[in-house]
């Protein structure tokens, strides 16, 4: 399988771990590294880059977890991942992801208020972070991260989501060479995101 978007790797490791052959794929480099150094990693094939710069790939399952799908701002930035996936995916594979449904308006509880936390973090202390809302002009929705780490350093990080429709995300992935099978709701989170699984079909 295919893990895009893999981050520092939790869910590559741990399939690799129940015999699963997986190739974890991330833009930053630093994340990998992060993935690199856990516990069973080196059961998994570790790429740089985007879904745009696979070397040649037979998978049976791509996912996109944590909101992977929301990082890409342009429909030409999403229809190329999902272009780059399916050339990965053998005939009948799946792309499963997870996206959160604009009407829930999860934007409205990014506040210091309600995302603030404090984490004892085993070789770097009491690390502190919190979420601010920056920017709303749907689709897309820009917010802040900020880490208090236990020196008293103070580290923040913007970032932004584009929230799509159903149907705009049925049509991307119809265009893209994909049969819906099921849209459901996140097991840990229902009512408030849906989970796409599209079967890649032989494009004309």
């Amino acid at each position: 399988m295919l893990d895009v978007g893999c981050g520092t790797g939790a869910l590559a490791v741990l399939l690799a771990a129940e015999g699963i052959d997986v190739v974890g794929l991330d833009p930053a480099g630093a994340s990998l590294d992060v993935a690199r150094g856990k516990p069973g990693a080196g059961r998994v094939r570790w790429l740089h880059g985007d879904a745009t710069t696979l070397p040649p790939l037979q998978v049976d399952l791509a996912t996109m977890t944590g909101n992977v799908a929301q990082v890409f701002l342009t429909d030409d930035d999403w229809a190329a991942t999902l272009g780059g996936v399916h050339a990965a995916l053998l005939p009948g594979g799946r792309l499963a992801f997870e996206t959160r449904d604009p009407a829930r308006r999860s934007w409205e509880r990014w506040t210091r208020e309600r995302t603030h936390r404090r984490s004892d973090v085993a070789g770097f202390g009491v690390v502190e972070t919190w979420t601010d809302l920056v920017d709303v002009s749907l689709p897309l929705v820009t917010f802040r991260g900020t880490f208090v780490l236990a020196d008293g350093r103070v580290l923040r990080s913007d970032s932004t989501l584009r929230f799509r429709e159903h149907d705009e995300l049925a049509a991307s992935l119809e265009t893209a060479g994909y049969v819906v099978e099921q849209v459901h709701d996140a097991p840990d989170r229902p009512g408030l995101e849906w989970v796409f699984v599209a079967r890649a079909v032989e494009r004309g």
